[in-house]
């Protein structure tokens, strides 16, 4: 990124009507501007700079209903969990990301994060998901860095361009390798298991057999009981 596109935002009174690439601000003064600007403009602030969104690809948008539609069928079985797609997530002071994907425990079953009074997602989702293309280095560095950061616990990156679904364990500031048969067994979600090479394949019939399979172990029956009882107390 050059000098040239970067802009400073000194302070919350500075008028600026609209947000540019490279701007750096603190999250207040980001989401105030960001309020204000037509609902086709998608910008995410990260570490305190201002990211704009380039126009999706059919390659992008396919891609995330594949992955979207084995978190809403884990959610639909899960009472006590959410996931939200392309949701402003208020994250701390510097940070106001928009990730692709997100799974969460509900703030009131024991979950990290909260909801504000106008409707977005404050705090640090359990789970993160991301679909890379040109979006690739921010996703897998800087995004990843402020991810754990902010303490999400797992986060996945679909890389178009390696054809792969890339697994992290924030916790632990890890990348873990997936498992021999290829399904990756979210360590925060019980029962959430994602066929890595479905997918890949868009393989639905394949990625809906293995989430299955997941939601008949026990410890999903067991997290599901957990859930009720936070939700009771």
């Amino acid at each position: 990124m050059s000098t040239a596109d970067q802009h400073t935002v000194s302070s919350p009174s500075t008028e600026l009507l609209e947000l540019h690439n490279g701007d750096h601000m603190p999250q207040a003064e980001f989401h105030r501007i960001y309020s204000t600007m037509p609902e086709d403009v998608k910008a995410e602030l990260i570490g305190g700079i201002v990211y704009m969104a380039s126009p999706l690809k059919i390659s992008h948008g396919s891609n995330h209903v594949v992955l979207a539609s084995v978190f809403f069928a884990y959610e639909s079985a899960t009472k006590g969990t959410e996931t939200g797609n392309n949701t402003t997530v208020i994250m701390d002071d510097e940070s106001e990301p928009q990730p692709d994907l997100y799974m969460r425990i509900l703030p009131e079953c024991g979950g990290q994060s909260g909801t504000t009074e106008d409707d977005y997602v404050e705090g640090a989702p359990e789970l993160i998901a991301e679909i890379a293309n040109t979006s690739r280095a921010i996703d897998l560095h800087r995004k990843r860095a402020v991810y754990r950061d902010a303490g999400v616990r797992e986060y996945l990156v679909l890389s178009l361009h390696e054809q792969q679904l890339r697994w992290f364990d924030l916790a632990q500031d890890a990348e873990l390798a997936t498992p021999a048969d290829g399904v990756i067994r979210s360590l925060v979600f019980p029962g959430l298991w994602i066929d890595s090479a479905a997918v890949v394949n868009r393989d639905h019939r394949q990625l809906m057999e293995t989430l299955e399979r997941g939601l008949a172990e026990p410890s999903h029956t067991d997290f599901v009981k957990q859930l009720a009882t936070s939700q009771s107390t």
